[in-house]
């Protein structure tokens, strides 16, 4: 993007409720807030700023364990991520099924402004509580890295939150990691205080994406967040369909990790 602010990306988390089982409901439900997004980003921050807009995991189906027939929507869900990124002019990253052998994979895929897929990420840690395990195949390839405006963002699936391993290992070579998640009401604490700890941990932007509503017998509270590297809650939402924005400054990041030197402290 000519002009645009290096090492600087305008960044929104999408809250919505999920239609269970039902993509066409819940394109409906996305479609205003990424509108909304796209222009709060835009009105707060300029267009020499990239945009990254971030849907919930399996944002169009909810954590349904019927992973062969959410995984027949994957091409009209992928359809919807790419013409709403190119339409507005942002980067979109969403979760979604993808089919597979054995079975489907739980992923999240980044399109671009020009609407192309510029790749994916496929959740490693499935969750056994849940089922997971048992209808989905884990991602095996190591965890990508995406530079936007000069920004390195890296995708992670709700799970795996839970371990600090895939975060830490990266590190140094990371600015923002996005969680998207369909993590439940009942253990919202844990989502919250996890997020806050990766970020303290690895001295990054994280931003964290959650649906509300019910789905599988099971309710979101959402407590969406984008905290910075110091550990700063600078944008949450919780209980209804909301946007989190804020702008993540690689630069910060550095002069975090520079005057405290925590990283640099690691063991070998």
């Amino acid at each position: 993007m000519k002009g645009q602010l290096a090492g600087q990306l305008a960044v929104a988390g999408v809250q919505i409720d999920c239609a269970w089982e039902d993509p066409a409901t819940s394109f409906e439900r996305a479609a205003p807030l990424l509108e909304a997004a796209a222009a709060g980003l835009l009105a707060a921050y300029g267009s020499a700023t990239p945009r990254l807009l971030v849907l919930p995991e399996l944002f169009a189906t909810g954590f349904s364990m019927q992973a062969e027939a959410m995984a027949a929507h994957h091409d009209a869900i992928a359809a919807f991520c790419q013409t709403s990124a190119q339409r507005l002019g942002v980067h979109l990253l969403a979760g979604l099924v993808e089919p597979g052998a054995p079975r489907p994979r739980n992923c999240a895929a980044l399109f671009g402004p020009d609407g192309a897929l510029a790749g994916r990420y496929r959740k490693r840690h499935l969750f056994g509580f849940g089922g997971e395990t048992g209808h989905y195949a884990p991602g095996t390839d190591a965890l990508p890295a995406f530079d936007l405006g000069g920004v390195r963002v890296r995708p992670l699936i709700c799970y795996d939150l839970r371990f600090v391993e895939e975060f830490r290992a990266v590190a140094d070579e990371t600015d923002l990691y996005c969680v998207l998640a369909n993590w439940p009401e009942p253990r919202w604490e844990h989502w919250a205080t996890l997020l806050r700890a990766r970020a303290i941990e690895c001295q990054a932007y994280v931003i964290g994406v959650n649906r509300v509503g019910e789905g599988g017998g099971l309710r979101y509270r959402g407590d969406s967040a984008l905290i910075g590297p110091f550990g700063e809650l600078l944008a949450t939402a919780a209980a209804v369909p909301a946007l989190v924005m804020g702008r993540v400054d690689a630069g910060e990041v550095a002069a975090v990790r520079a005057r405290t030197g925590f990283l640099r402290d690691r063991w070998a």
